[in-house]
């Protein structure tokens, strides 16, 4: 029952999930309720059965060192809630830099950007093969449209299902393209963009819809976000945020009736703030009209360690990737991805989402 699974992008969020793995290691059963899972068990996969099998980076402080020391070095600076990961005897290769590092973040110290390895670039394909890898998790950073895209297409080239973790359009491609070429490979692809167990845009998207089942009109609304993370860091460069604040806004509108002009929405985020490190901070506003057009306004402020709260979610994806693949699924999958991404390849209310999982999860038809 071992799920093999590759990482592209040993950063924060790598890092979450990783030491998730083992700090949930003993979860054996469904029999109680285990605070952070939202599925112990997923279609007969514990969270033991993932097993990390192979990971690149192009950071000379993470290439070359076992996975279970690359999830610890610099730039990385999320919370350490799980020491003890193990040696995993896998030994984090150099990928391609493409356009997963923006020019702009020389401009940083050292202990803060990436410092790129000088190896020669590995044949990821080759190293997908090689180690057997069901699942691929994409962390490429935001803005890396030809990262993401190398490495959607070299899943296709190894036979390993994709689960897209970024704003960079590959399930939900408007063009059809790359569902296509996944459909064609007979391989699942899910995405795109995570949506966190409760970050700002699952919040954003609840109170949206209850102001719209209560009968509230939404007049305006902002969100905006700041942290000290390098996912931060690299959307100082405001075109990197492009697909991120698309992905965000359309996950939101989709829960209005009547969509909201560019003038009375916005969301995206919004600076960077070193010592914030992995901590986000959401500040949300919406004004509406209630009974008799009388004024309605709410104001809330969220803060989260950004990282960890990706991990459960990315934990259950990667078990749905792999039920798909099970299946013989491909494509792009509606079902968990309408529940666990903000850009999927169509938008459903979050209840109704959930409820599809579920079905899927115990067998039903994918939609």
């Amino acid at each position: 029952m071992t799920i093999n699974v590759a990482i592209s992008g040993v950063g924060n969020c790598a890092s979450s999930l990783i030491q998730g793995r083992y700090f949930y290691n003993d979860v054996e059963n469904s029999d109680e309720l285990v605070p952070g899972l939202m599925h112990n068990v997923l279609g007969g996969y514990k969270v033991n059965d993932i097993e990390f099998v192979a990971a690149f980076d192009i950071d000379k402080r993470k290439v070359g060192k076992d996975l279970s020391e690359a999830i610890f070095a610099l730039p990385n600076n999320t919370t350490t809630f799980y020491k003890d990961v193990p040696n995993m005897g896998v030994t984090v290769k150099k990928g391609p830099v493409l356009d997963g590092f923006p020019d702009h973040m020389l401009e940083y110290d050292e202990s803060k950007r990436f410092a790129t390895d000088d190896s020669p670039v590995c044949d990821v394909a080759q190293e997908l093969r090689d180690a057997k890898v069901d699942v691929l998790v994409n962390y490429m950073p935001v803005g890396s449209q030809e990262a993401t895209e190398f490495y959607a297409q070299a899943a296709i080239d190894a036979g390993v299902a994709f689960v897209n973790c970024m704003p960079v359009f590959i399930a939900s491609d408007p063009a059809g393209v790359w569902p296509k070429k996944f459909a064609e490979a007979g391989l699942p692809v899910l995405g795109d963009d995570i949506k966190s167990q409760v970050g700002a845009t699952i919040v954003h998207r609840v109170l949206t819809k209850l102001f719209e089942d209560r009968g509230v009109t939404v007049d305006r609304s902002y969100q905006l976000n700041f942290g000290g993370n390098t996912d931060f860091m690299n959307l100082v460069e405001k075109s990197r945020g492009k697909t991120k604040k698309i992905s965000k806004t359309s996950s939101v509108q989709s829960q209005m009736n009547k969509p909201l002009d560019y003038d009375n929405l916005h969301i995206g985020p919004s600076d960077y703030v070193p010592f914030q490190k992995d901590n986000k901070v959401c500040f949300l506003r919406m004004e509406g009209r209630k009974f008799g057009n009388v004024p309605l306004e709410l104001e809330a402020r969220l803060s989260v360690e950004d990282s960890p709260n990706s991990g459960g979610v990315v934990i259950d994806l990667i078990r749905c990737a792999k039920l798909a693949k099970d299946r013989s699924i491909s494509g792009s999958l509606l079902s968990a991805p309408a529940y666990f991404f903000k850009h999927p390849p169509q938008q459903y209310p979050d209840d109704v989402a959930r409820q599809m999982t579920e079905d899927f999860i115990k067998g039903r038809r994918d939609i």
